[in-house]
């Protein structure tokens, strides 16, 4: 700041140097599910669209997946780890309640000296409403580079009598890598809603379970285990998101077809239809990856960034939008211009 008080008034934007990924070795298929769960391959296809999920090893944890799309972020940025000033952790399945797992990431990645902190923004909306955060942070002009990932183990929330949720989740994690850059470039308007009446349509409720025996029954976090009304969520999805992005494109004065990539929270393959037709906007601009991956929490809209990318489907100048919704039930919007190598400013080294 410049006078106590008053915004700083800044010659820069705030855009996405660079998206990392980690996604665990383990794939899961819908048919090892019936082994365990009583589901159908078929059905899972029909209903959901996921035929295979990521699922963390044993002795991977949240900070593991998060610090190892730090690495990767800065690599295909090609910078060193240690020149991030700041990481942001989005998370709602910390290694432990303290200190921040964000502590963990910076120490695993080799970004010692940055600050740390983590967000539960429930999980899902993390992909927009963490990016906020971090974004807010470099334009606020302390910090020159920020990583925001999100990582979750989603799987060890599970209770594997019950499919509903284990269908559909899987593990993984992902980095937006914040550096500054043109002011007609980067991330524009952002739009955040939560709508608190549906707070137990996805949650990960704290209560006790037992087998059919008594024996007592406990996720990877004990007493806490994933629950969703599919209902809820598809009609919240198909029924409110649509009409967020609208808002959203309308305060930017644009409108659905300007827009050239739209990434959608990979909740479930057709309400990613479903959206993409309540806008009026044909599949081919967007992307998806839930039929691999399912569904990754916070990391999912990154993900989906990333997948465009290697695939060519972003160019420097294309307009993109970014939603992510769930647990809450949340929402967060984004309108961005995508950045090229030239669009960012040189960030100086000690």
């Amino acid at each position: 700041m410049g006078t106590f008080g008053k915004p700083l008034e800044r010659s820069w934007g705030v855009g996405i140097r660079a998206v990392g990924r980690y996604l665990p070795e383990k794939s899961v298929s819908n048919t090892d599910l019936e082994e365990i769960l009583l589901t159908r391959d078929d059905w899972i296809r029909a209903n959901i669209g996921v035929e295979t999920r990521r699922m963390a090893a044993a002795d991977e944890r949240t900070s593991d997946l998060g610090a190892a799309a730090l690495k990767d972020a800065c690599a295909r940025a090609g910078i060193d780890p240690a020149e991030v000033d700041l990481v942001i952790c989005g998370t709602y399945t910390p290694d432990n309640m303290a200190p921040p797992a964000a502590m963990l990431v910076i120490d695993k990645a080799g970004a010692r000296g940055a600050t740390g902190f983590d967000i539960n923004s429930g999980a899902c909306p993390g992909g927009v409403f963490a990016l906020d955060v971090g974004a807010k942070y470099l334009a606020s002009g302390e910090y020159l580079r920020v990583a925001v990932v999100l990582a979750d183990v989603n799987t060890r929330t599970m209770d594997w009598k019950d499919p509903g949720p284990a269908v559909i989740f899987g593990d993984g994690a992902a980095c937006y890598l914040l550096e500054r850059c043109h002011p007609d470039r980067g991330l524009g308007p952002t739009l955040l809603h939560s709508d608190p009446t549906r707070y137990q349509s996805v949650w990960v409720a704290r209560e006790k379970r037992a087998l059919r025996d008594g024996t007592p029954l406990t996720s990877g976090f004990g007493d806490n285990f994933a629950q969703l009304s599919g209902r809820d969520v598809h009609d919240f999805a198909v029924g409110e998101v649509p009409g967020l992005i609208q808002e959203l494109l309308a305060r930017a004065d644009r409108k659905a077809d300007d827009i050239d990539l739209f990434a959608l929270h990979q909740a479930n393959l057709y309400i990613v239809r479903g959206i993409m037709a309540a806008l009026g906007v044909p599949e081919d601009r967007t992307v998806t990856n839930i039929e691999k991956y399912g569904n990754t929490s916070g990391a999912s809209v990154p993900l989906v960034l990333r997948e465009a990318q290697d695939l060519g489907r972003l160019a420097p100048g294309d307009e993109v939008v970014l939603a992510a919704f769930g647990s809450g039930l949340s929402v967060g919007v984004a309108l961005l211009r995508w950045c090229g190598t030239e669009d960012f400013e040189t960030v100086a080294t000690a």
